[in-house]
């Protein structure tokens, strides 16, 4: 009984003092469409260093789970000519990370090659980065 009480204690103590947990990641990056849309390269950069800094991830560890309108970031970068935001996030991301599959099954380069996009800004950094 006394050692019952103990651990009830010691679970309802560390309940109250616990630390109030950081905003879920989702929360944190629910505007980031719109931040790439505008090409605001600041307001992105302190939005990724904001996620890298609460949850110690990097933008490649959480790229794949992001929509924007049916498309990956960089595709949504290419796709309204936001330049800044989108050479930004190439150079920030890995070069495996830039040669992977989407959910389409194309990989960036191959999708914006057939969508007119290699000759833009964020295509020529691209075809940079990954060769």
């Amino acid at each position: 009984m006394k050692q019952s009480t103990l651990l009830l204690i010691t679970a309802v103590s560390a309940f109250i003092f616990a630390p109030a947990s950081f905003a879920d990641i989702n929360e944190d990056l629910a505007n980031i469409c719109t931040i790439v849309k505008n090409d605001d390269k600041s307001e992105l950069r302190k939005k990724l260093r904001d996620v890298q800094n609460d949850y110690r991830l990097r933008l490649g560890d959480y790229y794949t789970g992001i929509s924007c309108g049916g498309s990956s970031l960089i595709r949504y970068a290419m796709e309204n000519g936001s330049a800044d935001t989108g050479t930004y996030m190439i150079k920030r991301m890995g070069k495996s990370d830039l040669t992977a599959a989407e959910k389409d099954g194309m990989e960036l380069k191959d999708w914006a090659q057939s969508n007119g996009y290699m000759d833009s800004e964020i295509g020529k950094e691209l075809l940079a980065r990954i060769n």
